[in-house]
């Protein structure tokens, strides 16, 4: 990826609607200032406040009435792959029912490819996401399972984000179909003391056809124990014990939750309040398996603290588009716009436990999106529609042209 050298301070003003997400600049959780202006300095957002009384910079960058959004943050992603899975989409599509056992196909693709392919197609996809204002994604592995193949595919994300996660629990690989807890043992000694030193999380895919929760238990409590964070894919292929696992063990996030009980629900919203466990929403999955629609609404009604996230992955939902998920969000999930746009940026912050990503106030990162829109509505309301003008990250443009 290209460097550029930051200039020493950077102001971008006359901003239509500026949403900071910091209810101390503006009124509710998105924190709007109206004809607003923005000031960087070392990749750091130093200033904010009216365009009026914006302070000079070096360089200047007239949004022009147009929308400025903290950068999209996408908690969770599986973009380190080879292969294609287009044809098992269209069998889907004609009625075949979606089922974790497609991993195995990228799993003998990636296997099968060199270090250079798998990181050329990662650095595609995560150009594809940034051009869209997508500013921190996380990284998963899973798609190795083998000790040297989980181990590389760390490697490979750790040179793309700082959010890398080892997700050796994905499914149990064919050559321990008679040994899954073997398999365990595997995830939990060698390969975890192989992918740590790369990777910040632990995950684990808590679902049937995948890992019960003892099993999962015990990958998340090895990884806790090996320096790393726990998250958890849970609830996505039917009820299950994968939220209230997460919330046991203190996870940062559980992703999925397609398929919620009251108690579940209760135990998320209970979490919010001690700043728990975050339910990160996968709404491009559904879209792609044509499964019902994870109740937002419940969520937060009750309280509980929810991310919308991308999970790009070659199987159940191959979009880099965070725009999709926030238009899918208030469409099919009766979520506010504010609310979809809340959870793609500051919740997706909550779900990778950062304060300096996720809103623009004074002292975060410069993570920013110029939509080419007057006001954030856009997103839900154009969908499909290109709306990116400009991205910088750390204050580096890095897609677009702000004119």
């Amino acid at each position: 990826m290209t460097t550029r050298i930051l200039p020493e301070s950077l102001l971008v003003d006359r901003v239509g609607v500026l949403v900071t997400n910091d209810p101390r600049l503006g009124p509710g959780p998105l924190g709007p200032v109206t004809d607003a202006a923005v000031v960087v300095e070392g990749g750091r957002v130093a200033w904010v406040g009216p365009s009026a009384h914006a302070p000079a910079a070096d360089v200047r960058v007239d949004a022009a009435g147009r929308c400025l959004v903290p950068g999209f943050v996408d908690s969770h992603s599986h973009v380190v792959f080879a292969g294609d899975r287009g044809r098992e989409f269209a069998a889907r599509m004609n009625g075949e029912p979606y089922r974790a056992g497609g991993i195995h196909a990228t799993v003998a693709a990636t296997r099968a490819a060199t270090d250079a392919e798998l990181r050329a197609n990662a650095v595609r996809l995560l150009r594809e996401a940034r051009a869209q204002g997508t500013t921190t994604l996380e990284v998963k592995t899973g798609y190795g399972l083998t000790v040297a193949d989980e181990e590389r595919s760390a490697r490979i994300a750790a040179r793309l984000t700082d959010e890398v996660t080892f997700l050796g629990a994905h499914v149990v690989p064919p050559e321990y179909a008679d040994d899954p807890a073997g398999y365990v043992d595997l995830v939990t000694g060698p390969m975890l003391a192989a992918c740590a030193p790369h990777a910040r999380w632990i995950d684990v895919f808590c679902e049937r056809g995948a890992f019960d929760a003892d099993a999962a238990r015990a990958v998340l409590t090895a990884g806790r124990s090996g320096g790393l964070l726990a998250r958890v894919h849970g609830n996505q292929l039917g009820p299950g014990p994968g939220v209230r696992l997460a919330v046991e063990l203190g996870a940062a996030s559980v992703d999925h939750c397609t398929h919620l009980d009251a108690a579940d629900v209760a135990a998320l919203a209970d979490s919010a309040s001690a700043g728990g466990t975050v339910a990160t929403l996968l709404l491009g999955v559904e879209f792609s398996t044509r499964q019902p629609y994870p109740d937002a609404r419940a969520l937060l009604d009750a309280g509980a603290v929810v991310a919308l996230a991308g999970d790009c992955n070659p199987g159940s939902c191959f979009t880099s588009s965070i725009a999709l998920c926030i238009a899918l969000a208030v469409r099919e999930m009766r979520m506010s716009p504010d609310e979809a746009l809340w959870a793609a940026t500051a919740g997706g912050a909550a779900a990778l436990r950062r304060a300096d990503i996720g809103h623009l106030g004074v002292g975060a990162r410069a993570d920013m999106l110029l939509l080419d829109a007057p006001d954030p509505v856009y997103l839900a309301y154009r969908p499909g529609v290109p709306q990116t003008a400009a991205v910088w990250k750390d204050g580096d443009l890095v897609a677009g042209d702000p004119g």
